[in-house]
């Protein structure tokens, strides 16, 4: 499975791909198959694992629970280095760019060096990018950072094309979990239209309709988690 040369062929295709972020703390096991009976159903593409915290640590078995009933490529999207398992097929190697705080531009990427050398996952350079949805996450909480503001689009841009620069291969935009109000999709388009690598594009995103908007705006990967997390029969909405 070569999950980035996928992510590009969809790209250069123009094919929009949708990713479903599960948090292990609030994932059900129980319910693992029927959930994905509805999201087989759907038009995701992709499993994003992970979650600010993992007081618990549940990463690793709701990783495993998700492999067995899903042919679906499963991409850790971890806080820090704990939720790091081999079980998944890739990691998002997560670079928080707007935050500035070194444990997460650089210290917790090199902590998880022994475990990933060796570990067969495929490695995904990912400039992680928060943009303030008007309410504060987890991530700023855990990470001691702030979102830069929407309207200052320049920053943005300029945060975006250094990730890009610094060889990045994918750059994710965060309104966070919960986020009132997602990623403009004025931003959306001005990143997209600026950067050449694929573009991903998540937080407060909770209707059809808005996953569509973000589409149109040129994210080439949305992602969801709330919307399903409060009603999964949110996927009836997502049918292919």
């Amino acid at each position: 499975m070569n999950i980035y040369n996928n992510i590009l062929t969809a790209k250069k295709a123009g094919n929009k791909l949708l990713a479903v972020l599960i948090d292990p703390e609030k994932f059900d096991l129980k319910n693992s198959a029927l959930f994905f009976e509805k999201v087989h159903l759907s038009i995701a593409t992709h499993i994003f694992v992970g979650g600010s915290t993992d007081a618990n640590n549940l990463t690793e078995s709701v990783v495993n629970a998700i492999k067995r009933v899903t042919k679906l490529p499963i991409i850790l999207f971890p806080g820090d280095v704990s939720q790091i398992t081999n079980g998944a097929d890739g990691i998002l190697f997560l670079s928080l760019l707007s935050g500035k705080n070194p444990e997460y531009l650089i210290n917790q990427q090199i902590k998880s060096v022994p475990l990933l050398k060796n570990s067969g996952l495929e490695i995904l350079p990912t400039g992680y990018i928060l943009v303030d949805g008007q309410k504060e996450t987890a991530t700023q909480k855990v990470s001691n950072t702030k979102p830069i503001p929407q309207e200052n689009t320049n920053l943005i841009l300029d945060t975006a094309l250094a990730g890009e620069f610094l060889g990045k291969k994918l750059i994710y935009l965060e309104a966070g979990s919960g986020a009132k109000i997602p990623v403009s999709t004025k931003i959306i388009n001005l990143i997209k239209s600026n950067i050449s690598v694929p573009l991903i594009v998540g937080g407060g995103i909770r209707s059809k309709k808005t996953i569509e908007k973000v589409f149109n705006a040129g994210a080439d990967i949305v992602v969801i988690g709330t919307a399903f997390e409060k009603n999964d029969d949110f996927f009836n909405d997502l049918k292919k």
